[in-house]
């Protein structure tokens, strides 16, 4: 049974900022594959809705003036796996969105509602953070753009103040424009389960594909939000590309991640799952690079 004490269909977005000042306590929907089974379990009983599903304004990916990669937020997890930009430009992206829950989940899904989860699970959520994506808001004091990194705040928690709605997600050029990535999600069953750990890691080489120009590495469920190990990037920061490296790079991941012990998994066997992800993804970005790696020692 769905308890929901009212239910209120936004036309635009600004129709939808509208509506939540008119009613403080309602909640977002989109595609309600989370606020739905929600609300079913009583953890969301009585609830305000304010649809947003009908703007499509908010649907689509799509080059900006700048080049940036945009996401809208209203747009399908099949949707952003089949788009020839994100096929060309972010291609771990699309495969990390096909890896979220089964088809009926992800037709129906949609990459807002996925980040405006706040979860630290959330596939999408550890490969935005590793392109260093932008989160657009919309609200009643205009238009904003959060770096991602600073949108999670806690567990389920996330930087949207009242009436806001957010808008897109933005990957700037020069966050993609040379890199190549992979993501690993490390679950109990290969398809319709939560991650127990995931790791997105990408890689930019230098012009002659033996030394790594930068490395960036986001996980989710190492922590209470989706989290980067800085450590692990600044060690891997112009080193040769070798074996030596990739393995400096995920022994360092544990100076940064924060598992918990849960009924999922143990908090060392996320650290030690941790590296190996960490290490297998990384090889992974420097072979899609172009790279060679090599056995020698450094």
């Amino acid at each position: 049974m769905y308890d929901i004490k009212a239910l209120y269909e936004a036309e635009s977005t600004q129709d939808a900022i509208r509506l939540l000042q008119e009613h403080p306590q309602a909640q977002i929907i989109a595609g309600g594959s989370d606020v739905l089974v929600q609300i079913r379990e009583g953890r969301r009983a009585g609830v305000e809705l304010v649809s947003i599903y009908g703007i499509d304004d908010l649907r689509g990916v799509c080059l900006d003036e700048t080049g940036a990669v945009r996401i809208g937020s209203l747009t399908s997890f099949s949707h952003i796996a089949a788009s020839p930009i994100i096929q060309e430009k972010i291609p771990v992206l699309g495969e990390a969105v096909s890896l979220v829950g089964g088809p009926q989940i992800r037709n129906i899904g949609t990459i807002g509602g996925n980040t405006c989860n706040g979860v630290t699970s959330a596939d999408s959520a550890s490969t935005l953070m590793a392109w260093d994506a932008v989160v657009e808001i919309e609200g009643p004091e205009g238009t904003r753009r959060v770096p991602i990194r600073e949108f999670y705040i806690n567990a389920g928690v996330v930087d949207l103040r009242p009436a806001e709605v957010q808008t897109a997600i933005i990957i700037p050029k020069e966050s993609y424009e040379g890199y190549f990535g992979n993501y690993i999600k490390y679950a109990m069953r290969e398809a319709m389960d939560i991650a127990t750990l995931g790791c997105s890691v990408n890689v930019a080489l230098s012009p002659d594909k033996k030394e790594i120009r930068d490395a960036r590495i986001a996980f989710g469920v190492a922590g209470p939000v989706p989290m980067r190990a800085p450590s692990a990037e600044k060690a891997a920061k112009g080193r040769p590309v070798s074996a030596e490296t990739a393995e400096i790079f995920s022994r360092a991941v544990l100076e940064d991640i924060r598992p918990r012990d849960s009924w999922r998994a143990a908090k060392a066997f996320r650290e030690h799952i941790a590296v190996e992800t960490a290490k297998r993804a990384f090889e992974k970005s420097i072979l899609l690079g172009g790279g060679v790696i090599s056995e020698q020692a450094v």
